[in-house]
C-alpha cells in the first residue's frame, strides 16, 4: 500500500449504507477505504478459485507446511531420544548437535517458504491511496472494520482450502514444542544423573582405592617430576580420563617454593583446606570459572595463573583467588596426597563444582 497527501476523494458521492443486506462483503470494504479517504485503485485475484494454478499452490505450501511439522517433530525426537553422551570413536553422539540444527533450519526454512509463497501467489493483489487523517471512529467505522477483517480472513482462503489450514496447524504445533523442549527438557532427562554435574574422573572408585594423578600419556607422577617453581598438567588415571569424557578434569599440579606454599597453606587453613596441600604441592582445577576455558598460563614470580580466553587471573597462594578478569569464582582445589608407591593421587573428589557458575550449583 503506498501513502501519499495530495489524493482527495470523489466529491459529490452519497455514502453507502453498510447495513444493507444487499451489499456484498467487498462492496462494505471498498466503502469504508473510501470513508477513510483510501481509494482501492487495482484489485486483482492472482489464481481463479478452484482453478487447477489454485490447488498446486495450495499443495505447494500445504507440503511446506507439513515439511515443517515433519522436520520440528524428528527434532524432538532427536532432543530427547537421540544418544548425546560422548563415546570413544565415532558413535552416534557425534551427530546429536549437527542433526538438532539440521532438523530446526528445515523447519523454520518449511515455514518462511510457505508463507511467502501463500502471500506472493494466492492472495489477491491490491494497490491502494490514502490521505492521512485523524478522526474518531463511528459505529459504522466499527462495522466496516469487523466486515474488511473477516473479509480478510476470507481471502487467505482457509475455508475454501481447507487443507492450508490443516497443514498449517500441524506444521505450527511441532514448532511450538520445540520451543518448549528446552524448556522441559530437565523433566523429560534429569541432568543430575548419576550426580555428573557434581563428579569429576577423580571420584574414588566404588571400593574406595584412591585415583592416581597421572599424565597426558598415562604415566603416573611422582613428587619429583614437576621442579620446584614449575607445574603439571595432570588427569585422573581412569579408562577414558585423559579424553573427552572426562573433560572437565584437567588439573593443574604446582610445585611451590617453600615461602609461597607456607601462604598457600595458610589459606588453606582460613578456608578449611588444610589437607589439601601434599607438602609444597598443590593442584587446581584447569577449567576456568568464567567461561570454562583452560586456565593454564601460569607465571611462577607472581603465582598467578591466567586463562588466555578473557584474562582473568587467580592467585595460587590465595586458594586461586580471582584478582583480575570476569572470573568471580575461585579455581576448585583438589586434594591430593601420596600413595605407598610414592604416586600423587586424589584424596577425593573436588569438593566444589567445576567450571563455570550455573544456577544448580549450591
Amino acid at each position: 500500500m503506498s501513502t501519499h497527501t495530495e489524493h482527495q476523494a470523489p466529491q459529490g458521492r452519497e455514502p453507502l449504507d453498510v447495513n444493507d443486506p444487499r451489499l456484498s462483503r467487498f462492496e462494505i470494504v471498498q466503502e469504508g477505504a473510501r470513508r477513510d479517504d483510501i481509494e482501492i485503485v487495482h484489485y486483482e485475484p492472482q489464481v481463479v478459485p478452484g482453478s487447477k494454478a489454485e490447488r498446486r499452490l495450495t499443495r505447494t505450501v500445504a507440503t511446506m507446511f507439513l515439511l515443517t511439522g515433519a522436520a520440528a517433530t524428528a527434532f524432538l525426537v532427536i532432543y530427547i531420544w537421540w544418544p548425546w553422551k560422548w563415546e570413544a570413536g565415532r558413535g552416534g553422539d557425534k551427530f546429536y548437535t549437527p542433526l538438532l540444527g539440521l532438523t530446526l533450519g528445515v523447519a523454520l526454512l518449511g515455514i518462511g517458504f510457505g508463507i511467502l509463497t501463500w502471500g506472493k501467489k494466492l492472495l489477491p493483489k491490491e494497490v491502494s491511496i490514502q490521505d492521512r487523517h485523524d478522526q474518531p471512529g463511528s459505529p459504522e467505522d466499527r462495522r466496516i472494520t469487523g466486515e474488511t477483517m473477516l473479509y480478510m480472513a476470507d481471502e487467505l482462503g482457509v475455508k475454501r482450502r481447507p487443507l492450508l489450514g490443516i497443514s498449517l496447524l500441524a506444521g505450527l504445533a511441532p514448532v511450538g514444542a520445540v520451543v518448549a523442549a528446552p524448556l522441559v527438557g530437565g523433566l523429560i532427562s534429569d541432568p543430575h544423573k548419576n550426580n555428573q554435574m557434581f563428579t569429576t574422573g577423580f571420584k574414588p572408585a566404588s571400593d574406595g582405592k584412591r585415583i592416581r594423578l597421572i599424565r597426558e600419556d598415562g604415566r603416573p607422577i611422582r613428587p619429583a617430576d614437576v621442579s620446584v617453581g614449575g607445574q603439571l598438567t595432570v588427569f585422573p588415571g581412569i579408562e577414558g580420563g585423559v579424553s573427552n569424557k572426562h573433560a572437565d578434569s584437567p588439573t593443574l599440579l604446582i610445585h611451590l617454593r617453600e615461602d609461597d606454599a607456607q601462604k598457600s597453606r595458610a589459606a588453606n587453613e582460613r578456608k578449611g583446606h588444610g589437607d589439601y596441600m601434599w607438602g609444597n604441592y598443590v593442584a587446581f582445577s584447569k577449567i576456568c570459572t568464567h567461561a570454562g576455558c583452560p586456565a593454564s598460563l601460569y607465571e611462577q614470580q607472581t603465582n598467578r595463573l591466567l586463562c588466555p580466553c578473557h584474562q582473568s587471573q587467580f592467585l595460587i597462594t590465595d586458594n586461586a583467588k580471582p584478582v583480575f578478569g570476569p572470573a568471580n569464582r575461585p579455581l576448585p582445589q583438589l586434594p591430593i596426597e601420596v600413595d605407598e608407591e610414592g604416586f600423587f593421587v586424589a584424596r577425593s573428589d573436588y569438593t566444589e563444582t567445576i567450571g563455570p557458575d550455573f544456577w544448580e550449583r549450591p
